[in-house]
């Protein structure tokens, strides 16, 4: 059984009601349901909230929300891997067996359905424990700075001053869209970013996180602009 495990809780500090407020004509969350289903590679999609008007979003969306998460794993410093493991644990104890457990955030409306379909191959392929989506940062992270107290300026990694940006390390960050994962995986609480997992590297006109206004602002006009250009194509 491969499952979809969608987090949303109800507390968002930053932008409140995130994961159901009005995103590009849809709840935000239902970019990711939509995406979801479409993709064709889950036997059932579950949306993890402690929230009941998300709840009722998502089954209006196609997913189900056969229970309310707890409040102790619904707190701001919760990680994602514990709500994933509550999910398949209570699948387990409903007579379901997950081998294949995929996490979506809620806030993810970037997500492709082929892209999807593509963690879940390389997964399979690869036989690892993880397999996530991925994006390289726009600047060489060996050149960042740091402003200090006093207001100046000194480099994280001095030694790099005059090293040529094509002479440096490409660096990768989390795409903050999917975790493709095996049960035993999440059950065990095993690290995400480990040795053990495989990427999936997106680009980066695809990618955007989504925690402040601006952080919001910047995502629809994103997202606005990718879709006028799908229509032309």
């Amino acid at each position: 059984m491969r499952l979809a495990v969608i987090p949303a809780r109800g507390g968002s500090k930053r932008i409140p009601r995130k994961n159901i407020k009005p995103f590009c004509g849809k709840p935000m969350i239902g970019w990711t349901i939509e995406a979801v289903r479409q993709s064709n590679s889950f036997d059932r999609i579950v949306v993890s909230t402690d929230d009941q008007e998300i709840a009722m979003i998502a089954r209006d969306w196609g997913a189900e929300t056969p229970f309310i998460r707890p409040a102790e794993l619904s707190d701001d410093h919760t990680g994602t891997i514990p709500v994933v493991a509550h999910a398949i644990r209570h699948m387990q104890a409903q007579g379901e067996q997950p081998h294949s457990v995929c996490c979506i955030y809620a806030t993810a409306p970037f997500v492709r359905a082929r892209d999807l379909q593509r963690g879940r191959e390389l997964l399979d392929q690869a036989k690892c424990s993880y397999a996530f989506a991925v994006t390289t940062y726009a600047f060489p992270i060996q050149r960042a700075l740091r402003i200090k107290e006093n207001g100046r300026v000194e480099m994280f990694h001095p030694q790099h001053f005059g090293t040529r940006s094509q002479d440096l390390e490409e660096a990768f960050h989390d795409a903050g869209q999917f975790y493709w994962g095996c049960a035993e995986a999440w059950l065990t609480e095993k690290p995400i970013f480990s040795t053990d997992a495989m990427p999936l590297v997106l680009p980066r006109h695809r990618v955007q996180d989504i925690d402040t206004p601006e952080d919001w602002d910047r995502a629809e006009l994103m997202f606005m602009a990718l879709q006028g250009r799908d229509r032309e194509t």
